[in-house]
């Protein structure tokens, strides 16, 4: 039950990742086999639920590429039922201040330093009572990822890194472009040089860095500034655009635009 991918981000090894948003074990399966070191399962923005969910993890086991969820919201119920099905790396998005930060980490943890439910023996993430003390080892195998994606987030940044238990920051590119006054325009000059700052100041507290960008030279940049988990495609993304650049070339439809923005 060793969580490879939190082992990965505290030594600092960069791991490149890949956004799950068609909700099913099949396609997931399929960009499992390309070797990327994480993917997104989405159930924020994508028609996920809890069994699709389970059903995609079901999927990607067998493969090298470490499944990291992207719940709806930050609440207890949902992230109790997550982690139960054998998610070990949660993404939560929309977290504002160190405060939400520190209550997402309690949702995780079993008590006393945290409030998640006990009901191991009926769940997948102990193999059903198969792994011995798992709920003696859950607390320390769970990767907390939170996104900081508003300018209120940003200006409390430092604070939300400093909370014991976030083990990385997400920067959430589109939602973040929105909340500076530049719907819609995730590359606008001020949006990139907020996140390049973000991303300075979270490698600088400790933490890992992440983001999501389509564009390849952008996604480098990200690295090179010391970000560690970076998204570098969208499924959903990538088929449009391929699909249809296919129907263009037989005069069908428009031919699609270079993505430059994360989606």
């Amino acid at each position: 039950m060793s969580n490879s991918f939190k082992q990965a981000l505290a030594k600092g090894e960069a791991q490149i990742g890949f956004w799950l948003s068609m909700g099913t074990g099949y396609s997931a399966e399929m960009s499992a086999t390309a070797g990327f070191n994480w993917l997104l399962i989405d159930n924020e923005h994508a028609p996920n639920d809890l069994n699709s969910t389970l059903a995609q993890l079901q999927a990607v086991a067998p493969y090298s590429s470490h499944p990291v969820v992207r719940v709806v919201q930050g609440d207890a119920p949902g992230i109790k039922k997550m982690l139960d099905i054998g998610v070990q790396t949660l993404l939560v998005p929309m977290i504002d201040t160190a405060e939400q930060a520190q209550q997402m980490v309690s949702f995780t943890r079993y008590p006393p330093e945290g409030i998640r439910g006990v009901g191991a023996a009926v769940a997948r993430a102990s193999r059903w009572n198969g792994i011995k003390n798992y709920v003696h080892q859950a607390n320390d195998e769970v990767c907390l990822l939170v996104q900081a994606e508003t300018v209120t987030a940003l200006e409390n940044l430092e604070a939300i890194c400093a909370v014991d238990g976030v083990d990385g920051v997400f920067i959430g590119p589109a939602d973040l472009a929105a909340s500076m006054g530049h719907l819609g325009n995730p590359g606008h000059p001020d949006v990139q040089a907020a996140i390049d700052q973000a991303i300075k100041t979270i490698v600088a507290s400790g933490k890992a860095a992440g983001t999501l960008t389509g564009d390849v030279a952008q996604a480098r940049r990200f690295l090179e500034l010391g970000a560690t988990f970076v998204a570098v495609g969208l499924d959903v993304t990538l088929m449009m655009q391929a699909t249809r650049a296919r129907a263009a070339e037989f005069g069908l439809g428009e031919a699609p635009e270079a993505t430059k923005g994360p989606y």
